[in-house]
């Protein structure tokens, strides 16, 4: 898979006049669109990803940046001194690196705004428009967050109040045919001094915490990733639904295209079944991977947000939860995300583990050393 052609991408599709402040509008209050547009099937591409042009060290990211630290030893990187929207095209890639590699990646005090979000997005890969989310029209590749005493009732308040946190895990969209590669996410408005935190989860790690003799049989196997759900939800309260394909086949177990590394791909929000097993042999499995997941404490990050922080992870190698501990009280906590597709899910056989890896880096550098 041959990597993209660079080119310095500086223009914006909006002139600065045309902007709208998005963090005003959810100050005033809920602001979200529900265009009755249908958009076609979504085109099947060949995906280059750009940390294969990246340098093995990340120089023009790391060396530029006046601080930079693991939040955990498995998943998790914050770095100071670097604004997303200043960024050259030579720290895009590395920063496409590093996020494979770390799952997650953490820049606060962003000045970065949605338009320029949409245009740095573009550079990892084509922009996904959400089947029925809310939408901010303008920019429909921009999905808001917004959570506020004003939401409307029909919003998934209720759900998100019933239901246990660790139902809540997942990897954007996974039900797509080519799933999300990255999601940028920005915090601009808080519910408090407190509250409203996101976990993340390692792929990479999940799978390795995995007996051997499980991981040899999940291996290979296939499971259904499904939108139909979450489709049914929205058009029981009359929002359209974008597109009809939101079902598709992927592995239990995948290999980063860059990184070389198998990584977990399961995850309540959007697994189904399993294909080949029969439904207690599968529901039972994939709830015994469910708990791993969310019991994984050693392989997850959990970060709270500061106003204008922003967060850009691998959908292909984590998968998330967001926490909604202020629900009850006159709070409100607002953003906005980008979501770039990226390749099919594969799994090479030839792969392998981050354990595996980091044992025979480890084994090289002794050996060195004597």
């Amino acid at each position: 898979m041959s990597p993209p052609e660079q080119k310095e991408t500086t223009v914006l599709d909006n002139t600065v006049e045309e902007q709208i402040d998005i963090k005003q509008l959810a100050l005033q209050g809920y602001y979200f669109e529900f265009p009755e547009k249908k958009y076609p099937k979504l085109p099947v591409f060949e995906h280059k990803d750009v940390g294969h042009l990246a340098d093995p060290k990340k120089a023009s990211l790391l060396d530029n940046a006046t601080k930079v630290f693991d939040l955990t030893p498995n998943i998790g990187t914050e770095i100071h001194g670097i604004q997303l929207n200043q960024l050259t095209n030579q720290q895009k890639n590395d920063l496409g690196l590093l996020i494979a590699e770390r799952g997650v990646v953490f820049f606060r005090d962003q000045k970065i705004n949605p338009y320029e979000g949409k245009e740095l997005g573009s550079y990892y890969g084509p922009l996904h428009i959400h089947n029925v989310g809310g939408l901010f029209e303008p920019i429909p590749e921009v999905l808001p967050i917004y959570y506020g005493k004003d939401i409307p009732a029909n919003q998934y308040t209720k759900e998100f109040i019933s239901r246990r946190t660790s139902d809540g895990w997942h990897s954007d969209v996974s039900y797509e045919l080519q799933p999300p590669g990255f999601t940028f996410l920005k915090i601009d408005i808080l519910p408090g001094e407190s509250g409203g935190d996101t976990i993340w989860s390692s792929g990479y790690a999940a799978y390795d915490r995995l007996s051997p003799e499980l991981q040899k049989r999940i291996e290979g196997l296939e499971a259904v990733h499904s939108g139909k759900e979450q489709a049914a939800g929205a058009a029981s309260v009359g929002h359209t639904v974008r597109r009809e394909d939101v079902e598709h086949i992927h592995p239990l177990v995948r290999t980063h295209p860059v990184t070389k590394l198998k990584a977990l791909y399961v995850q309540p929000g959007f697994t189904r079944r399993i294909v080949g097993l029969n439904k207690h042999e599968s529901d039972s499995l994939l709830q015994l991977l469910y708990d791993h997941i969310a019991g994984g404490y050693d392989f997850h990050v959990r970060f709270k947000w500061t106003e204008d922080a922003v967060a850009v992870w691998d959908n292909r190698v984590t998968s998330h939860v967001a926490i909604f501990d202020y629900l009850d009280g006159d709070q409100r906590r607002h953003g906005w995300r980008i979501t770039t597709q990226a390749e099919r899910p594969y799994f090479d056989p030839e792969s392998k583990s981050q354990k595996q890896v980091r044992e025979e880096k480890r084994k090289q550098a002794a050996e060195q050393k004597n």
